[in-house]
């Protein structure tokens, strides 16, 4: 099994994670953002409050154009979410889990959740997410604001369901001990192992989709954004 991308602390697989988690062994931490099956690839983010967004980057609402905004293409990545064998599957591989969009699945109950307060105001979006996990702890929430252009910080998007750099790090954090090696078996454009790199953690992804695994490796080889390993848990 030949990785797609691999630089000493991430190693990228192309492929289906129901086929190759199981060749990969154990990890201390499963943290991942699957595939709801919502339909969220499917052109959603193209139509959001009644506003479409034009090839040309640009919304427009009865011909008039309001602010840049995303075209991230239609796909079928979400069409479905994972069957319950494969979430089982790969939480029986990690000692601690956390799984965003926890309230799509079917997860054993848990004292703590994380909450990601979005600040999004009014609008179709969901004002927060949660992840579940099986931490033995409260449940903990993070504000983040993230909807289109007003957003924290000026991390680049490349996909339409991509979590900020500064929550997956921030749930990272939570884990009840520090992980050596962290797994994410639906790694998308690589935000899991963004945050584990630059904290100085080992991690495996898997993506099926090729031009996230392109764009998540191009995202590895960027400077070290928190200081490596000298950024602590």
């Amino acid at each position: 099994m030949t990785p797609y991308f691999d630089d000493g602390t991430v190693t990228i697989y192309h492929g289906d994670c129901a086929l190759i988690a199981p060749q990969l062994g154990a990890f201390d931490l499963l943290c991942t953002d699957p595939p709801y099956g919502i339909g969220e690839a499917r052109g959603k983010n193209k139509t959001r409050n009644g506003k479409v967004i034009e090839r040309g980057g640009m919304v427009s609402t009865n011909s008039k154009r309001l602010a840049k905004a995303t075209d991230y293409g239609t796909s079928s990545w979400d069409d479905a979410a994972p069957s319950d064998w494969v979430l089982e599957m790969c939480r029986s591989r990690c000692r601690f889990q956390i799984i965003f969009g926890g309230n799509y699945f079917s997860v054993p109950p848990s004292s703590c959740w994380l909450v990601w307060d979005k600040e999004n105001g009014e609008n179709d979006f969901a004002d927060c997410e949660l992840a579940w996990t099986n931490f033995e702890r409260a449940v903990r929430r993070k504000r983040h604001r993230w909807h289109g252009m007003l957003r924290e910080g000026n991390e680049e998007r490349y996909h339409p369901t991509q979590k900020p750099l500064a929550v997956m790090s921030w749930a990272i954090s939570l884990c009840p001990e520090r992980p050596a090696t962290i797994l994410d078996p639906f790694c998308g454009s690589g935000t899991t192992l963004r945050a584990a790199k630059d904290l100085g953690i080992r991690a495996v992804g898997i993506e099926r989709e090729e031009k996230y695994c392109e764009i998540a490796a191009r995202r590895m080889s960027q400077a070290v954004l928190f200081g490596g390993a000298s950024h602590a848990l």
